[in-house]
């Protein structure tokens, strides 16, 4: 037969184990909730007001691109007050231009 002493300890162990597995468990699941609510938080899109959107943590300036049926396609992106236009023919000749208001204008 065990003494009291024995078997006390052995149910402190018993419970200081048992506490120990509950905190890791706890951290454990409240790490995995933060990892969700990150990459949930990285596939968000960027309003449609916004001029930009935010893509590996860069400002990347939004582009307006139309697609027609027959493959060619037209593409403007605005950066301040300057335009950059960038066209590819049906035929798969690639056109890109700049143009810039003066600061003032509207």
């Amino acid at each position: 037969m065990r003494s009291v002493a024995a078997r006390y300890n052995s149910r402190v162990m018993n419970k200081r184990t048992l506490v120990k597995a509950v905190a890791v468990g706890t951290v454990a699941v409240v790490a995995a909730g933060g990892f969700a609510l990150l990459a949930s938080a990285q596939n968000r899109q960027t309003p449609s007001n916004w001029s930009y959107e935010i893509k590996n943590g860069q400002r990347v300036p939004k582009t307006n691109r139309v697609v027609k049926a027959d493959g060619s396609w037209r593409e403007e992106v605005r950066q301040g007050n300057c335009v950059t236009i960038k066209e590819k023919s049906k035929a798969g000749d690639y056109r890109e231009t700049r143009q810039c208001e003066p600061r003032g204008s509207n």
